[in-house]
C-alpha cells in the first residue's frame, strides 16, 4: 500500500477499533488523503478502512506504478510517500510463513525510516513518526510494516497530527558573503532545482530574479517555478551557461549527474558555487562551495531578496555575458525550428513537439519519460507554473510516467482546477507500465497520453527492414537489442478498456487528435504517434552520458 497526503489535519478519538481502522484513522490524522496500491491478504481491510475514513483509494495494476503515483502526489501536495506493507503474522516468524521476508531490514537502506509496530497500541505513534520523518529535513520515503494478525485485532486509541516541519534561516553573515560573491561575478547564473519546487519558493524566487536581473537555468523538475518563457531563462543556452558561468547560485539542486557533477569539462574549473540546501550532508558534494547557505530554500531566497532590495543592486542587462547567452539562445532556436518545420514523413521528434507545444494549455501538467522523448521534450514543451512537470528525474527510472499521470489526474479531479494532465511517453518507456491505462479508464481520469513511437529503445527499424531481418533467421539472434515491434498499436490498448485511441502519422492527424483529446474531460486518450525510427536529437555540444558506440 502506498500513501501520500494533503488537505486538512483531522483527528478523533476512537472507540474500540480494528487494526485496519486504527491504521486508517492514524493516516487520516496525519493529513493523508490519497492511497495507491494493490490489495491482497492481509491488507484488503486496510484499504476498505481507509475509504471509510475518507481517504481516496486508487487501485493500480502494478505496485511499482502505485509507488510512482504516491510519490508524485507527495510532490504535488507537499507530503512525501509513506509505504505500508502487509507481512506475515507475528507468531509465524521464522517458521516459513507465506511470503515471509525481512521487509523492514530490506527497506531500511532505501528509506528515511523503516519500522514494524510492536503492538496495536504502537501503530499511531509509528505512523506519526513515519509521516513526520518523511517531511522533516530533506523529504524522503518511509516504510511501515504491518503484521497480518494486527489487521483485524481490536484496541482503543487516540491519535493526533504531527506539527509542520520547522523552517530554518541561513546565517546572516553567510547571506552577506553570498551577496558579495554575486556582486563580484562577471558571468553569474542561478540554477533552480527540485528542492526549490518542494520548498514552495516560487514567489520569493521570482521576486529575487526580477529584482537582481540574473539569468537562471531550471533543472528538469525546477521548470515552471518561473515560466520557461521568462526573459531571464537561459535554458535554450544550457551548455554555454554551465560552461562559462563564473559564479553559480545553486538553489535546491544537487551537483550530481544531472548537472554533470559541477566539474569540467561542463563547468569552468574555477567556478564559485553558492550552495543553498536544507540538507547539511549535501554541502560540498563534488564541488566545495564558496558559500554554503543551510536552511529552508524559500526562507533563504527571501533573505537574499531582502539584501538585494536594501542595496538596490542589479546585474546589468547590457553585459557581454547576457549578449553571449542571448546569441546562443537565438542560434539554438533557429536549429530547432528548422528541424520542427521539416515536412518529410515519417515525422521527427522536433516536428511532433513543435505542434504539441502549440496546442497544450499553459496550465497543463506535463508528465514525461523516455530517452530522446524526455530530453527533447524538456527543451520544447514549456512549463509556466510550479510543480507542473513530472519526469524521470535524478534516477532516470523508466516506467514512472503513467503512475505520475494517474496521481496528477486524481489530484486534479479532487481540486477541479480545470487543468489537463498530458503524459508524453517514449514507446519503450510506455511499455513498462502500459497496463495502467486500465486504471485511468476505470476511474475516468481524462489523461492525454502521447506515445512518440520510433519502434525502439533510442532507435528502431521500419516494418520493411523488420520483415527482411525475420527472413535472415531467428530474430533473437538477428534483431538489434534496441528494436521493438515496428508500428505497435499502443492506441488499441487504450480502446480495449474504453478510452480513445488514435494512430497518428501526419501533422494534420496529430493536431486533430490532440485537439479532440484535450476537449474530452470524460475519458483518457492515447495518441500513438509514429515517427522516423532513425530520428535523433540535434547535434549536442557535449554528449549526455552517451558512451555507447551506437
Amino acid at each position: 500500500m502506498l500513501l501520500t497526503s494533503t488537505q486538512q489535519c483531522l483527528w478523533r478519538a476512537m472507540d474500540e477499533a480494528t487494526g485496519a481502522q486504527l491504521i486508517a484513522e492514524s493516516l487520516k490524522a496525519q493529513k493523508v488523503e490519497y492511497m495507491f496500491g494493490i490489495v491482497g491478504v492481509p491488507v484488503i481491510e486496510v484499504a476498505m478502512a481507509a475509504q471509510a475514513a475518507g481517504i481516496k483509494y486508487v487501485g493500480m495494476r502494478n505496485e511499482q506504478a502505485a509507488c510512482y503515483a504516491a510519490s508524485a502526489v507527495g510532490y504535488l501536495t507537499g507530503r512525501p510517500v509513506v509505504v505500508i506493507g502487509g507481512s506475515s503474522d507475528r507468531n509465524q516468524e521464522t517458521a516459513g510463513a507465506f511470503q515471509e521476508f525481512p521487509q523492514v531490514e530490506a527497506c531500511r537502506l532505501y528509506s528515511k525510516f523503516s519500522a514494524r509496530p510492536s503492538s496495536l497500541e504502537a501503530i499511531p505513534s509509528v505512523i506519526e513518526k513515519a509521516v513526520r520523518t518523511s517531511m522533516y529535513g530533506r523529504p524522503g520515503a518511509c516504510y511501515v510494516d504491518i503484521a497480518g494478525d494486527m489487521v483485524n485485532a481490536k484496541v482503543d486509541r487516540i491519535v493526533s497530527c504531527c506539527p509542520p516541519p520547522p523552517v530554518s534561516l541561513a546565517d546572516h553573515g553567510a547571506i552577506t558573503e553570498a551577496i558579495s560573491v554575486l556582486k563580484a561575478a562577471k558571468r553569474p547564473l542561478v540554477i533552480i532545482g527540485k528542492g526549490a519546487a518542494c520548498g514552495r519558493a516560487e514567489i520569493a524566487l521570482r521576486q529575487f530574479v526580477e529584482t537582481s536581473c540574473l539569468p537562471f537555468l531550471p533543472t528538469p523538475m525546477g521548470k515552471g517555478l518561473l515560466p520557461d518563457d521568462h526573459p531571464n531563462c537561459v535554458a535554450a543556452a544550457r551548455s554555454r551557461a554551465l560552461l562559462q558561468a563564473d559564479v553559480v547560485l545553486l538553489l535546491g539542486a544537487r551537483l550530481n549527474w544531472i548537472l554533470h557533477f559541477g566539474l569540467p569539462p561542463r563547468f569552468d574549473p574555477d567556478v564559485k558555487v553558492i550552495q543553498v540546501d536544507l540538507c547539511a550532508e549535501e554541502m560540498g558534494n563534488n564541488v566545495r562551495p564558496a558559500v554554503a547557505l543551510l536552511g529552508d530554500i524559500n526562507a533563504i531566497v527571501t533573505q537574499l531578496l531582502t539584501c538585494v532590495r536594501k542595496d538596490g543592486w542589479k546585474y546589468p542587462s547590457d553585459t557581454e555575458w547576457w549578449n553571449t547567452l542571448k546569441d546562443k539562445i537565438a542560434a539554438n532556436a533557429k536549429i530547432s525550428k528548422a528541424l520542427a518545420l521539416q515536412s518529410t514523413l515519417p515525422m521527427n521528434y522536433y516536428t511532433v513537439f513543435h505542434h504539441v507545444s502549440q496546442l497544450l494549455p499553459h496550465d497543463c501538467i506535463i508528465v514525461s519519460e523516455g530517452a530522446n522523448t524526455m530530453d527533447i521534450g524538456r527543451t520544447m514543451l514549456n512549463n509556466y507554473l510550479p510543480r507542473h512537470r513530472l519526469d524521470a528525474g535524478t534516477f532516470g527510472t523508466m516506467g514512472v510516467g503513467l503512475g505520475f499521470a494517474i496521481a496528477a489526474a486524481a489530484v486534479e479531479k479532487s481540486e477541479n482546477k480545470g487543468q489537463r494532465v498530458v503524459c508524453v511517453e517514449g514507446d519503450s518507456a510506455f511499455g513498462f507500465s502500459g497496463m495502467e491505462v486500465e486504471t485511468m479508464c476505470r476511474y475516468n481520469l481524462p489523461v492525454v497520453i502521447i506515445v512518440v513511437n520510433n519502434n525502439g529503445i533510442y532507435s528502431g527499424v521500419d516494418p520493411e527492414t523488420w520483415k527482411e531481418m525475420a527472413k535472415m533467421g531467428d530474430l533473437t539472434s538477428v534483431a538489434p537489442p534496441v528494436t521493438l515491434l515496428p508500428e505497435a498499436r499502443y492506441d488499441e490498448i487504450m480502446t480495449a478498456f474504453g478510452g480513445r485511441g488514435f494512430l497518428v502519422r501526419t501533422v494534420e492527424e496529430l493536431r486533430s487528435a490532440l485537439q479532440l483529446s484535450l476537449s474530452d474531460w470524460e475519458k483518457p486518450s492515447l495518441l500513438n504517434v509514429l515517427i522516423d525510427p532513425s530520428s535523433d536529437r540535434k547535434q549536442q555540444e557535449f554528449p549526455w552520458l552517451t558512451r555507447s558506440n551506437l
